[in-house]
């Protein structure tokens, strides 16, 4: 059952930007950490960035850092991730997630609800 909905992804040339969208349809009264992870043909699912949503409290993995930002809003149930001076080596597919937790969540296994995934292509 589909409970996390990405979408905005698509083509992008390099240093350009692109905002990725998701929605939380079963989120009502909860308050569990929302991620951002990517995958990129042939490679593991890794981290790109976390939000704790009460406090909205951020942390990013290092490749990302200064050129992604993720936000949320509580009413709309929805994460975002503001992505900037895209690079080519950012093209995957990425994965909108809710976690169990309630603090800061970078492993996969700290997650358990995943959206269907969007693919982001940075064309040189």
């Amino acid at each position: 059952q589909v409970q996390l909905v990405e979408s905005g992804g698509g083509l992008a040339q390099a240093g350009g930007s692109l905002r990725l969208s998701c929605v939380d349809s079963r989120r009502t009264f909860n308050t569990y950490t929302m991620g951002w992870f990517r995958q990129a043909p042939g490679k593991e699912r890794e981290f790109v960035a976390t939000i704790t949503w009460s406090a909205g409290s951020t942390y990013y993995a290092d490749p990302v850092k200064g050129r992604f930002t993720i936000s949320r809003d509580i009413v709309s149930n929805t994460v975002y991730l503001q992505m900037s001076g895209l690079k080519p080596e950012d093209t995957a597919v990425y994965y909108c997630a809710r976690s169990y937790l309630l603090t800061k969540a970078t492993m996969t296994h700290e997650y358990n609800h995943w959206g269907q995934g969007t693919q982001v292509t940075v064309s040189s």
